[in-house]
């Protein structure tokens, strides 16, 4: 499973609509390892002012990989950290995420060709 739902924001899903604040708090506190990793880069990048972010360190076990294939495969999650962060998001493999000002739209459509993909595989990310 993703996530952790609790009761209220099952009830609050089957009324309407889904706070956002609520759906970004079930996200850190179901990915702690996913959240970890992008709030760290989110850090990074207004420290530095760079266009962007990127983590190029793999996860430390299966259950954290995951946590970031989970977050960033799905639509609703990532753009609600988007929208929280204030960034855009971007993934490569199964662990080089990325965040980006999201002025930096030449930064961002580089990052995400598939040249860049392909120069950033390596023989010791063959099953990521």
């Amino acid at each position: 499973m993703s996530l952790t739902v609790s009761n209220d924001l099952l009830d609050q899903a089957k009324a309407g609509e889904v706070d956002d604040a609520a759906f970004v708090a079930c996200v850190r506190d179901s990915l702690p390892y996913a959240w970890s990793v992008i709030s760290e880069l989110v850090r990074q990048r207004t420290l530095t002012g760079a266009e962007f972010a990127d983590n190029t360190v793999p996860p430390p076990d299966e259950t954290a990989r995951g946590q970031l294939l989970r977050c960033l495969a799905s639509d609703s999650m990532r753009g609600a950290l988007e929208r929280h962060f204030g960034v855009k998001l971007a993934f490569q493999n199964c662990h080089r995420v990325a965040v980006f000002d999201p002025a930096a739209t030449a930064a961002h459509a580089e990052f995400v060709t598939a040249r860049s993909q392909i120069l950033n595989q390596s023989p010791e990310l063959v099953d990521c």
